[in-house]
């Protein structure tokens, strides 16, 4: 399979909050290919084996003030939030915990959410058997 790139969502709000920590359209993506999952939000990255993934949603609404700006950490469950609007996005859930909040990659996160424009796409190709 080709690989398949997901552009952000973004809102006006969330665009201006993003921009001063690096986070443009050009620099936040979702990419599906080679067997991996890759995304990219301004300066942070994840990136793990499509077999890690083990479950994908559509989620949201998000609050702006825990969600807007850089990417987030859920202090509660160690998720990480790329987030470009309020409305919806994909929570994905990982087998293996992966790092991408930190530099150091000390901080694992069992779970990642992303604020695509296509969140239904995504979430078929994360949830099928053929990826």
């Amino acid at each position: 399979m080709d690989a398949e790139r997901f552009a952000f969502a973004f809102d006006p709000a969330y665009r201006r909050l993003s921009r001063p920590f690096g986070v443009t359209p050009r620099s936040a993506w979702v990419e599906i290919g080679g067997a991996l999952l890759k995304a990219r939000f301004g300066p942070w990255r994840v990136t793990t084996p499509l077999n890690n993934v083990i479950g994908a949603e559509v989620t949201g609404p998000y609050a702006l003030i825990k969600t807007a700006g850089p990417a987030r950490l859920a202090i509660t469950d160690r998720g990480i939030t790329f987030a470009t609007n309020g409305r919806r996005g994909v929570r994905i859930e990982f087998r293996t915990p992966v790092p991408g909040i930190d530099p150091l990659r000390l901080i694992k996160h069992p779970e990642l959410t992303v604020t695509v424009e296509d969140c239904e796409r995504l979430t078929t190709l994360l949830t099928s058997g053929t990826r």
